[in-house]
Parts: C-alpha cells; structure tokens; sequence
C-alpha cells in the first residue's frame, strides 16, 4: 500500500474539520432527496471542478445531482448506496457516480477521510482528447457513463487501491484543488486526462452498476481485443448469454448492433495502421478483419469519405 503523503494528509484533516463544522451548521441542507442538487450551487463561479473532503461519520441524505461526483477513498472504508445498491469503498478505490443516479453517504468511522470531487460533465472534453488515435470502444463508453448519457452505467467502482500512478494522480489533483495552484484550468484538464487514462488501462478491478451495463463491458472488451477474428455467437457463450438475448442487449446499450460496433472498432484500427505504419492498404485490410479488400474499400470511402491511401496522405 502506497504511504501517505503527510502534508496532504494534514491539510485534509484540517479542510475536513471544517467541512464537519458547516455541515453541523445545517449546510446539509443543499441535500434533499426531493430536489437535484446543481453543480453550479456546489462550484465557485466559472469553475469546472471543486474538491470536498469528508469526514466518515457524516451521513449524507439519499439525492441526486446534475454533475458527475468521484469520491476518492483516501483513508479507511465507507459505505454508499447508489440507486438502492451497496457499495462498499474501501482505502485508495474510486467511485465515480454519473448524472442523475440517486446516492446516500452512509457513516463510517471517525478516522475515515473521503473525498468528493464535484465535476462538471465538459470537463473530461480534455480527457477524450487524450485518448488519442488509439481510443477504444470501452473508453469511451466509460466517459459516456461520466458524462451520464442514456442507459449508461449509473456508477463506476475501481479497485485500484495498489495501482502507485493512481493514487499520485488522484492525491495530485486533491493537492492542485486544495491549494489552488496557478493556472488550475489546464493542469487540472491534463492530471484528470492522465488519471482517467491509467484507470482504464486497469479495468480488471472495475465494478459497475447492476442495471445491464455490466455485460457491455465485458462486451467491448471482447471487441477490443477480438475485432478481426470475434463472433457474436462465441462471446454469447464465453458470458452463458443466449445470443438473441445479448444482441439485443447491446443495441439497447449502446444503439448500435453487434456487427456496427465490430466495424466501427475495425476502421478506427485501420486509420491508426493507415497513419502510424507503412503497411499496404491490402494487409491493413486483412490485419483488421477485412479480407475482401474491396468491401474494406467501400465501408472506408462510405465512413470517412475517402480512399485508404488517400486518408494515409492526409494525415501523415
């Protein structure tokens, strides 16, 4: 387990005392579970994103909110329920908890400390930039959850506690928030992009919200790895699903069929071969699952507007 860092430590006890002295004013009273509670309340003006420390034996009323919350574990254990589920967060996870989903803080001990980053959703518009060429179906499904579109998981659990870059990251942004670091804006765009993308390079410890979201991902991990060679029928039996039950579970997910998923992550791969390699056209095509060339031809021109080598000119 990461140690830690001490100066960070005390000026969270210290921010957190007085966290407890409003709430044991009646600043609670910004939560209700009748009312949503809007970022633009909880955040100074103009600001994107806003750090809460959290003592563990503050109970927070069951609401919901217009923001995207992550609360970060920083010291012992707490409980939270999210649209009626436990979920237990211990020393150094993350709970992030998208737009809408209903939430209640439940009291933990007295040397419990969390911490509730408050995110408005364009916040993470960095964090998609950072994903770069080589962004997969799980990324963005993941910031689609974040930013609380439709059908999306309501909550994300990641068991990272012994993942060093993790908790560096996370305990940076706390550092940059608490202290109010100068030119806050990109900085703390940039730690939130670098965070996010060692999450999501560590999803073998990722919890989900019991609402259907679960098996897509494991769905468009299978695509990630599988698009050139994959079938449906062979992931339905990898996950015991009945093959019609899970096709139509992906489009009500996601909005697109199996096969438009597989294409889509097939020409994604094609652009990043196209413009990172020498490869020919014809072995791109048969690398991402493609061996007709000439159907590879007309859904590329069809997507992008363009031949293969045409995109490769324009973008090297």
């Amino acid at each position: 387990m990461v140690s830690i860092n001490g100066d960070l430590l005390e000026k969270l006890i210290e921010k957190t005392k007085d966290s407890r002295s409003l709430i044991h004013k009646g600043g609670l009273a910004l939560y209700s579970g009748d009312k949503k509670i809007e970022g633009e309340r909880a955040l100074e003006k103009e600001r994107l994103i806003a750090v809460r420390p959290d003592l563990g034996n503050n109970h927070v009323p069951e609401h919901s909110h217009d923001y995207v919350e992550i609360i970060y574990m920083y010291r012992g254990s707490k409980t939270n329920m999210v649209n009626g589920e436990t979920v237990e967060l211990n020393e150094g996870e993350m709970l992030f908890l998208s737009q809408n989903c209903r939430h209640e803080n439940m009291p933990s001990g007295d040397d419990d400390i969390s911490v509730n980053f408050i995110v408005l959703p364009h916040f993470f518009e960095r964090s998609l930039e950072m994903l770069g060429e080589e962004e997969t179906l799980l990324h963005r499904f993941i910031v689609q959850c974040l930013r609380g579109e439709s059908g999306k998981a309501s909550y994300l659990h990641f068991k990272t506690a012994d993942v060093l870059p993790v908790r560096y990251l996370t305990q940076t942004l706390i550092w940059n928030l608490i202290n109010d670091e100068p030119n806050p804006r990109k900085i703390n765009e940039t730690t939130m992009g670098l965070l996010l993308l060692q999450l999501l390079n560590h999803t073998d410890g990722l919890n989900y919200s019991n609402d259907g979201s679960g098996v897509i991902i494991h769905v468009l991990k299978y695509i990630d790895a599988h698009f050139a060679d994959g079938s449906l029928s062979e992931l339905a039996d990898s996950l015991f699903y009945d093959f019609n039950a899970l096709s139509k579970q992906i489009k009500r997910v996601t909005g697109k069929t199996y096969t438009e998923l597989v294409q889509e992550k097939r020409l994604s791969q094609a652009c990043v071969l196209l413009t990172t390699t020498d490869i020919g056209v014809a072995e791109v095509s048969r690398l991402v699952g493609y061996e007709n060339i000439s159907y590879f031809h007309r859904l590329f021109f069809k997507t992008y507007g363009m031949s293969p080598k045409n995109y490769r000119k324009v973008n090297n």
